[in-house]
């Protein structure tokens, strides 16, 4: 049990993570250093679905980390 919510939560903050990095910037934050803020383009309905992923994702990562700190 505890092996399987290790493996869970490891892969949830990894997902996690990836889809932080995936995200479209708001602002121009590092990119603007570059010149590369506003290079990628993407429309309204995949930014959408990827924040919604990642809120679940991340959810999935707060629970595990819980029953994990509860069992350990």
């Amino acid at each position: 049990m505890q092996t399987l919510l290790l493996i869970i939560c490891f892969l949830s903050s990894f997902i996690s993570i990836v889809c932080i990095l995936l995200q479209q910037p708001k602002g121009e934050g590092l990119g603007a250093i570059g010149g590369q803020a506003r290079m990628y383009k993407s429309s309204k309905n995949v930014n959408e679905g990827l924040q919604r992923f990642t809120a679940i994702a991340v959810a999935i990562f707060i629970i595990s980390a819980s029953a994990l700190s509860v069992l350990y």
